[in-house]
């Protein structure tokens, strides 16, 4: 029992109870009744004021000039989905950040039409056509990149084709694909009597030959390393040949066997009468890419390859005094080799041979001499130092090259027609200075001094694959690694089909285009377009300098997440 004047605790907590229960309510009354119009618009799909600001600074419309080819693209949409999870990736959506607020806007582009499932935006000969631009065919310059205007930039994600397949795994995918995913069969027609490649219901196996082996490439392979007297008839000559370039490829067979000999091949060919040869190529895995000798620089730096290989390439070597052979030169290592098979090196008939001694005659003005000689195919290499230039009469043609061209500069640079040569130190070191295979992969190259990187610091960096065309020229420590590699500017496309990878890992692209203030949007869609579709995989937000590098990088994963692994 309590004692008359005692208050029971009970009561004493009733009174502050009720009075926090009346704040709260007019609490959530009054804010309640603020918050609400922002969160409709925030449901409502409509961006106003200060944050159509920052998406139109940030997120430029991919070149639409406001009118959308609707036979091309379907409906264009930018949504606020309140229903989608924060973090949570839609198929084929991406998701742009306001610059003001740590809120995302989901933004879904649309899917283009199906007939464009190929499409190359810097290799389309219909934009070509359409633009009526005026091009030397002979000078193979229709089959250069040359890409769309802003506003002629497709607005949307490339589809692949009906029935599509997630592709078949190295190394099974070397010797086979899904018909479904490249479903062009004409070049088993055409080629069925050189062993290109075999429709097999479902399936397209490739049998391993070419134009000149049909007996397969791997037999092939064998007799050129015989006839360079190579230990075992094994091409790699004790890993001192590590990469190749291969020059009109077909479906690249010949690199894929290079592969097993730990050989890595750039297999090259334009998008020509024989096409998709490129696209196969790519679906089996074999390193390939579209391009041409035709009047630009190749993608690569000097000094990039021991060998150099043209099989039935149907190239006009003597034209504009040599400059294709002499656009090889320039990337072909000291000492390395051109392999050549066609019929100018053994036909006997009056137009052949005429060919076959004025190539003679431009090799030996380039210093090349003749390592090996049989059958269909002849060898010649490059010499090791300056020595043979020196001793070339004055008016020699081709002439060297002047000591202010950087034989490393490729990007938009036209091919010249003049020999490279060695710097002092190369000539007195009597070759590239590199080791065999595999060492060379972590060996310190010789070349890092032109880069002005330490031994030290190489060790501690890793070098990028494709390399920013307005950046350090890491690329010839790429391949002078054993590696392969390309130069290119990310505000453009990048030259190879839809659908080419399984990874795509970039870091500073996004500050880079930033500053060149191209569209953060147009880089994401050429992103969509060139890696596969497949699985989803995990991505870690890294820590950013700025902000908007922050955002950018999570728009990226998220949106991108379900094809980038």
């Amino acid at each position: 029992m309590r004692a008359r004047g005692e208050v029971n605790p009970r009561k004493k907590l009733l009174a502050p109870v009720l009075i926090c229960v009346l704040f709260a309510g007019l609490l959530f009354v009054y804010y309640g009744t603020f918050f609400k119009p922002r969160l409709q618009k925030g449901a409502s799909g409509i961006d106003t004021s200060a944050d159509a600001a920052a998406l139109a600074k940030y997120s430029r419309k991919l070149g639409s000039s406001g009118e959308e080819d609707e036979s091309q693209v379907n409906n264009f949409n930018i949504l606020n989905d309140g229903d989608e999870k924060s973090g949570e990736a839609r198929i084929g959506g991406g998701e742009v950040f306001s610059e003001e607020r740590n809120d995302t806007i989901p933004k879904t582009f649309p899917v283009c039409d199906s007939k464009l499932s190929e499409l190359i935006p810097c290799l389309d000969r219909n934009l070509i056509y359409q633009l009526k631009m005026k091009l030397d065919l002979g000078l193979m310059e229709h089959y250069e990149r040359h890409c769309p205007p802003q506003e002629r930039r497709y607005n949307c994600l490339i589809p692949p084709p009906q029935g599509y397949k997630v592709p078949i795994p190295w190394p099974a995918s070397r010797d086979e694909v899904w018909k479904v995913n490249i479903p062009h069969t004409h070049l088993a027609n055409e080629k069925s009597d050189q062993n290109w490649m075999v429709v097999n219901e479902d399936k397209i196996n490739f049998p391993g030959g070419g134009t000149h082996f049909h007996n397969g490439a791997d037999k092939y392979i064998a007799a050129l390393a015989r006839m360079l007297k190579f230990p075992l008839e094994n091409l790699s000559n004790a890993g001192k040949l590590r990469t190749v370039l291969d020059v009109g490829c077909g479906v690249a067979s010949f690199g894929a066997y290079l592969l097993p000999l730990e050989i890595m091949a750039m297999s090259l060919a334009p998008n020509d009468v024989h096409q998709n040869q490129i696209q196969f190529a790519l679906e089996r895995g074999i390193p390939s890419t579209l391009g041409v000798l035709g009047t630009m620089r190749l993608p690569y730096p000097s000094r990039s390859f021991e060998l150099a290989h043209c099989s039935r390439c149907r190239i006009d070597w003597l034209q504009r005094d040599g400059i294709l052979l002499l656009e090889l030169d320039r990337v072909l290592r000291p000492g390395g080799y051109f392999a050549y098979s066609s019929p100018e090196a053994y036909m006997q008939d009056e137009e052949d041979l005429q060919i076959w001694h004025a190539m003679s005659d431009l090799v030996k003005r380039m210093c090349w001499k003749i390592a090996a000689k049989r059958d269909q195919t002849v060898i010649w290499q490059k010499p090791l130092t300056n020595s043979c230039y020196l001793k070339r009469a004055p008016d020699t043609k081709p002439p060297l090259c002047s000591p202010d061209d950087d034989p490393d500069a490729v990007w938009q640079v036209r091919m010249k027609a003049c020999i490279t040569p060695y710097s002092d130190q190369m000539h007195h070191a009597k070759g590239s200075g590199l080791v065999p295979w595999p060492k060379r992969l972590t060996a310190s190259p010789p070349r890092l001094e032109d880069l002005g990187i330490s031994e030290g610091d190489f060790k501690k960096d890793t070098v990028m694959n494709v390399v920013l065309e307005n950046g350090p020229n890491t690329l010839k420590v790429v391949y002078d690694r054993g590696l392969l590699g390309s130069v290119h500017n990310w505000c453009e496309a990048f030259s190879t089909y839809p659908r080419t990878y399984d990874l795509l890992h970039a870091w500073t692209v996004f500050s880079d285009i930033s500053e060149k203030d191209c569209s953060i949007e147009d880089l994401l869609i050429e992103m969509d377009r060139i890696v596969r579709p497949k699985s989803l995989c995990d991505y870690q937000r890294q820590a950013f300098n700025n902000k908007l590098h922050q955002e950018l990088f999570a728009s990226l994963a998220v949106g991108f997440m379900d094809v980038v692994c």
